[in-house]
Protein backbone atom coordinates (compact mmCIF):
# COMPACT_ATOMS: atom_id res chain seq x y z
CA UNK A 1 0.00 0.00 0.00
CA UNK A 2 0.80 3.74 -0.46
CA UNK A 3 1.60 5.19 2.93
CA UNK A 4 1.82 8.69 4.03
CA UNK A 5 3.39 8.98 7.65
CA UNK A 6 2.90 12.32 9.57
CA UNK A 7 5.14 12.24 12.18
CA UNK A 8 7.91 9.17 12.07
CA UNK A 9 11.09 10.31 12.37
CA UNK A 10 11.73 10.08 15.90
CA UNK A 11 10.55 7.75 19.04
CA UNK A 12 7.88 5.12 18.44
CA UNK A 13 7.26 6.90 14.93
CA UNK A 14 10.79 4.94 14.18
CA UNK A 15 9.87 1.41 15.11
CA UNK A 16 6.53 2.28 13.13
CA UNK A 17 7.94 2.82 9.49
CA UNK A 18 10.32 0.00 9.94
CA UNK A 19 7.14 -2.29 10.31
CA UNK A 20 5.71 -0.87 7.82
CA UNK A 21 8.58 -1.12 5.44
CA UNK A 22 9.50 -4.81 7.01
CA UNK A 23 5.97 -5.75 5.11
CA UNK A 24 6.41 -4.32 2.17
CA UNK A 25 4.43 -0.72 2.01
CA UNK A 26 5.69 1.63 -0.29
CA UNK A 27 6.16 4.66 2.60
CA UNK A 28 6.22 8.50 2.45
CA UNK A 29 7.00 10.34 5.41
CA UNK A 30 6.21 13.65 6.21
CA UNK A 31 8.96 16.01 7.11
CA UNK A 32 10.12 20.15 8.06
CA UNK A 33 13.37 19.37 5.97
CA UNK A 34 15.07 20.67 9.69
CA UNK A 35 16.49 17.28 10.46
CA UNK A 36 18.12 13.68 9.19
CA UNK A 37 16.01 10.88 9.22
CA UNK A 38 17.43 7.04 9.72
CA UNK A 39 15.19 5.30 6.42
CA UNK A 40 17.96 6.42 3.87
CA UNK A 41 16.42 5.55 0.52
CA UNK A 42 13.58 3.17 1.73
CA UNK A 43 11.13 6.25 2.11
CA UNK A 44 10.10 9.19 -0.13
CA UNK A 45 9.80 12.51 1.53
CA UNK A 46 7.28 15.36 2.06
CA UNK A 47 8.56 18.93 3.37
CA UNK A 48 5.52 19.91 5.25
CA UNK A 49 4.73 22.05 8.08
CA UNK A 50 1.78 20.09 9.67
CA UNK A 51 0.97 23.53 12.32
CA UNK A 52 0.18 25.33 9.05
CA UNK A 53 -3.50 24.85 7.41
CA UNK A 54 -2.56 26.64 3.89
CA UNK A 55 0.64 24.35 3.72
CA UNK A 56 -0.75 21.28 4.39
CA UNK A 57 -3.61 22.14 1.51
CA UNK A 58 -1.56 22.77 -0.46
CA UNK A 59 1.25 20.11 -0.52
CA UNK A 60 -1.49 17.10 -0.22
CA UNK A 61 -3.82 18.67 -2.69
CA UNK A 62 -4.19 16.13 -5.76
CA UNK A 63 -2.05 13.48 -3.67
CA UNK A 64 -3.87 10.02 -3.62
CA UNK A 65 -2.76 7.69 -0.35
CA UNK A 66 -4.33 4.36 0.45
CA UNK A 67 -3.67 5.17 4.41
CA UNK A 68 -2.72 8.30 6.15
CA UNK A 69 -0.96 7.70 9.53
CA UNK A 70 -1.18 11.03 11.49
CA UNK A 71 0.89 11.32 14.69
CA UNK A 72 0.79 14.82 14.44
CA UNK A 73 -2.40 15.96 14.78
CA UNK A 74 -3.11 17.63 17.91
CA UNK A 75 -6.80 19.87 17.58
CA UNK A 76 -9.55 19.38 15.56
CA UNK A 77 -8.10 22.08 13.25
CA UNK A 78 -5.58 19.63 12.34
CA UNK A 79 -7.80 17.36 11.56
CA UNK A 80 -9.82 19.30 9.30
CA UNK A 81 -7.04 21.12 7.63
CA UNK A 82 -6.20 17.33 6.86
CA UNK A 83 -9.32 16.07 5.63
CA UNK A 84 -10.43 18.69 3.64
CA UNK A 85 -6.45 18.54 1.76
CA UNK A 86 -6.08 14.30 1.06
CA UNK A 87 -7.39 11.82 -0.48
CA UNK A 88 -6.98 8.89 1.19
CA UNK A 89 -8.31 5.53 1.65
CA UNK A 90 -7.95 4.92 5.48
CA UNK A 91 -7.11 7.50 8.28
CA UNK A 92 -5.03 6.61 11.40
CA UNK A 93 -5.13 9.20 13.94
CA UNK A 94 -2.70 9.37 16.57
CA UNK A 95 -5.16 10.38 19.62
CA UNK A 96 -4.81 9.58 23.88
CA UNK A 97 -6.41 7.95 26.86
CA UNK A 98 -5.71 11.50 27.97
CA UNK A 99 -9.33 12.16 26.60
CA UNK A 100 -10.92 9.72 28.83
CA UNK A 101 -12.61 12.17 31.76
CA UNK A 102 -11.39 10.62 33.77
CA UNK A 103 -9.34 7.37 32.89
CA UNK A 104 -10.18 5.01 35.60
CA UNK A 105 -9.82 0.77 36.41
CA UNK A 106 -10.74 -1.47 32.88
CA UNK A 107 -11.00 1.80 30.83
CA UNK A 108 -13.00 0.91 27.72
CA UNK A 109 -13.36 2.94 24.53
CA UNK A 110 -16.80 3.74 24.90
CA UNK A 111 -16.23 5.47 27.80
CA UNK A 112 -15.44 9.04 25.31
CA UNK A 113 -17.96 8.96 23.17
CA UNK A 114 -16.92 11.81 20.62
CA UNK A 115 -20.43 12.35 19.39
CA UNK A 116 -21.62 14.07 22.78
CA UNK A 117 -19.28 16.83 23.48
CA UNK A 118 -20.08 19.83 21.49
CA UNK A 119 -17.15 20.64 19.20
CA UNK A 120 -15.05 23.64 19.21
CA UNK A 121 -12.62 24.22 15.94
CA UNK A 122 -9.62 25.37 17.72
CA UNK A 123 -5.72 25.18 17.47
CA UNK A 124 -3.51 24.13 19.70
CA UNK A 125 -3.21 26.85 21.78
CA UNK A 126 -6.75 27.24 23.07
CA UNK A 127 -7.19 24.74 25.18
CA UNK A 128 -4.84 21.98 27.72
CA UNK A 129 -3.87 18.90 26.09
CA UNK A 130 -5.82 16.67 27.14
CA UNK A 131 -9.36 18.66 26.13
CA UNK A 132 -7.25 19.48 22.22
CA UNK A 133 -6.92 15.70 22.00
CA UNK A 134 -10.88 15.41 22.86
CA UNK A 135 -11.77 18.33 19.95
CA UNK A 136 -9.59 16.36 17.09
CA UNK A 137 -11.36 13.18 18.20
CA UNK A 138 -14.91 14.95 18.12
CA UNK A 139 -14.08 16.63 14.80
CA UNK A 140 -13.46 12.79 13.57
CA UNK A 141 -16.91 11.56 15.10
CA UNK A 142 -19.06 14.89 14.46
CA UNK A 143 -17.68 16.03 11.36
CA UNK A 144 -16.19 13.36 9.38
CA UNK A 145 -18.33 10.05 10.03
CA UNK A 146 -18.32 8.43 6.89
CA UNK A 147 -14.59 8.80 6.34
CA UNK A 148 -12.84 5.79 7.10
CA UNK A 149 -10.41 6.84 10.27
CA UNK A 150 -9.11 4.96 13.35
CA UNK A 151 -8.26 6.72 16.57
CA UNK A 152 -5.72 5.14 18.45
CA UNK A 153 -5.55 5.82 22.10
CA UNK A 154 -2.50 4.93 23.91
CA UNK A 155 -1.38 6.38 27.92
CA UNK A 156 1.89 7.39 28.69
CA UNK A 157 4.55 5.52 25.96
CA UNK A 158 8.10 4.62 27.41
CA UNK A 159 10.94 3.03 26.15
CA UNK A 160 15.16 3.67 26.21
CA UNK A 161 13.75 6.44 23.30
CA UNK A 162 11.76 8.58 24.90
CA UNK A 163 12.42 12.07 24.51
CA UNK A 164 10.48 13.38 27.06
CA UNK A 165 12.51 11.71 30.03
CA UNK A 166 9.23 11.22 32.25
CA UNK A 167 9.82 8.12 33.53
CA UNK A 168 14.06 9.33 33.82
CA UNK A 169 13.07 11.87 36.22
CA UNK A 170 11.57 10.03 38.93
CA UNK A 171 15.08 7.49 38.89
CA UNK A 172 17.36 10.32 38.68
CA UNK A 173 16.00 11.92 41.64
CA UNK A 174 16.05 9.13 43.47
CA UNK A 175 19.72 8.15 42.64
CA UNK A 176 20.59 11.91 43.54
CA UNK A 177 18.46 12.39 46.32
CA UNK A 178 16.82 15.55 44.53
CA UNK A 179 13.07 16.10 46.89
CA UNK A 180 10.45 15.53 44.34
CA UNK A 181 6.24 16.01 45.05
CA UNK A 182 4.46 13.31 43.85
CA UNK A 183 0.54 13.37 44.52
CA UNK A 184 -0.11 9.43 43.37
CA UNK A 185 2.79 7.45 44.22
CA UNK A 186 0.55 4.64 45.11
CA UNK A 187 -2.28 4.98 41.78
CA UNK A 188 -2.02 1.94 39.46
CA UNK A 189 -1.58 3.50 35.99
CA UNK A 190 -0.75 1.77 32.61
CA UNK A 191 1.91 2.25 30.15
CA UNK A 192 2.63 1.49 26.56
CA UNK A 193 6.45 0.17 25.16
CA UNK A 194 7.72 2.66 22.55
CA UNK A 195 8.05 -0.01 20.42
CA UNK A 196 4.84 -1.91 20.73
CA UNK A 197 3.28 1.54 19.76
CA UNK A 198 4.87 2.23 16.68
CA UNK A 199 4.24 -1.50 15.73
CA UNK A 200 0.38 -1.19 16.67
CA UNK A 201 -0.02 1.63 14.33
CA UNK A 202 1.60 -0.21 11.75
CA UNK A 203 -0.60 -3.36 11.86
CA UNK A 204 -3.64 -1.04 11.77
CA UNK A 205 -2.90 0.29 8.54
CA UNK A 206 -3.98 -3.24 7.02
CA UNK A 207 -7.25 -3.54 8.85
CA UNK A 208 -10.65 -3.06 8.01
CA UNK A 209 -11.52 -1.50 11.28
CA UNK A 210 -13.26 2.11 11.98
CA UNK A 211 -13.88 3.59 15.21
CA UNK A 212 -11.55 4.24 18.52
CA UNK A 213 -9.12 1.61 19.64
CA UNK A 214 -7.36 0.83 23.00
CA UNK A 215 -3.42 0.32 23.29
CA UNK A 216 -1.48 -0.67 26.29
CA UNK A 217 0.90 -2.83 27.45
CA UNK A 218 -0.91 -5.52 29.50
CA UNK A 219 -1.21 -4.71 33.80
CA UNK A 220 -0.50 -1.74 35.82
CA UNK A 221 1.92 -0.30 38.09
CA UNK A 222 2.31 2.34 40.61
CA UNK A 223 5.03 4.93 41.41
CA UNK A 224 5.81 3.45 44.21
CA UNK A 225 6.63 -0.04 42.87
CA UNK A 226 9.02 1.58 40.60
CA UNK A 227 10.64 3.99 43.26
CA UNK A 228 11.41 0.68 46.00
CA UNK A 229 12.75 -0.95 42.79
CA UNK A 230 15.05 1.95 42.17
CA UNK A 231 16.05 1.70 45.70
CA UNK A 232 16.32 -1.35 46.08
CA UNK A 233 19.06 -2.12 42.94
CA UNK A 234 20.88 1.60 43.96
CA UNK A 235 20.94 1.65 48.10
CA UNK A 236 19.34 5.16 47.87
CA UNK A 237 16.15 6.62 49.16
CA UNK A 238 13.37 8.25 47.41
CA UNK A 239 13.01 11.80 49.19
CA UNK A 240 9.03 12.82 49.18
CA UNK A 241 8.30 16.13 50.05
CA UNK A 242 5.56 18.46 49.01
CA UNK A 243 8.34 21.27 48.47
CA UNK A 244 10.22 18.99 45.98
CA UNK A 245 9.99 18.67 41.92
CA UNK A 246 6.68 18.16 41.05
CA UNK A 247 7.02 14.40 39.20
CA UNK A 248 5.81 14.35 35.74
CA UNK A 249 2.69 11.98 36.07
CA UNK A 250 1.20 14.16 38.81
CA UNK A 251 -2.17 14.17 38.72
CA UNK A 252 -2.86 11.30 36.53
CA UNK A 253 -5.76 8.95 38.60
CA UNK A 254 -5.73 5.12 39.37
CA UNK A 255 -6.78 3.37 36.01
CA UNK A 256 -5.95 0.61 33.56
CA UNK A 257 -6.64 0.14 29.84
CA UNK A 258 -8.75 -2.24 28.11
CA UNK A 259 -7.04 -3.42 24.97
CA UNK A 260 -9.40 -6.31 24.55
CA UNK A 261 -10.96 -4.86 20.99
CA UNK A 262 -6.84 -5.11 19.85
CA UNK A 263 -6.82 -8.19 21.00
CA UNK A 264 -10.47 -9.08 18.67
CA UNK A 265 -8.45 -7.67 15.73
CA UNK A 266 -5.19 -9.94 16.29
CA UNK A 267 -2.87 -7.94 18.11
CA UNK A 268 -1.41 -8.84 21.60
CA UNK A 269 0.34 -6.29 23.70
CA UNK A 270 2.90 -7.49 26.60
CA UNK A 271 3.13 -7.66 29.93
CA UNK A 272 3.95 -4.26 31.70
CA UNK A 273 5.71 -6.16 34.40
CA UNK A 274 8.01 -8.27 31.71
CA UNK A 275 10.04 -5.37 30.53
CA UNK A 276 9.28 -2.01 32.88
CA UNK A 277 12.03 -3.42 35.18
CA UNK A 278 14.34 -3.80 32.41
CA UNK A 279 13.79 -0.04 31.22
CA UNK A 280 14.36 1.03 34.88
CA UNK A 281 17.32 -1.01 35.04
CA UNK A 282 18.41 0.51 31.34
CA UNK A 283 18.01 3.98 33.68
CA UNK A 284 20.57 3.36 36.18
CA UNK A 285 22.73 2.31 34.17
CA UNK A 286 23.10 5.31 32.36
CA UNK A 287 22.92 7.75 35.32
CA UNK A 288 25.87 5.83 36.90
CA UNK A 289 28.02 6.24 33.41
CA UNK A 290 27.11 9.80 33.69
CA UNK A 291 28.82 10.64 37.05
Amino acid sequence: MNILVIGGTRFFGIPMVEALLDTGHDVTIVTRGLSPDSFGSKVKRIILDRTDEKNVRKTLSGRRFDVIIDKLAYCSNDIRSLMEAADFGRYIHMSTTAVYEPKHLNTVESDFDGTAKELIWCGRPDFPYDEIKRQAECALWQKYPDRNWIAVRYPFVIGKDDYTKRLLFYVEHVMKSIPMFIDNVDCQMGFIRSDEAGKFLAFLAEKDFRGAVNGSSEGTISIREMLDYVEQKTGKKAVLNAGGDAAPYNGEPEYSINTDLAASLGFRFSRLHDWIFELLDYYIELLRQDT
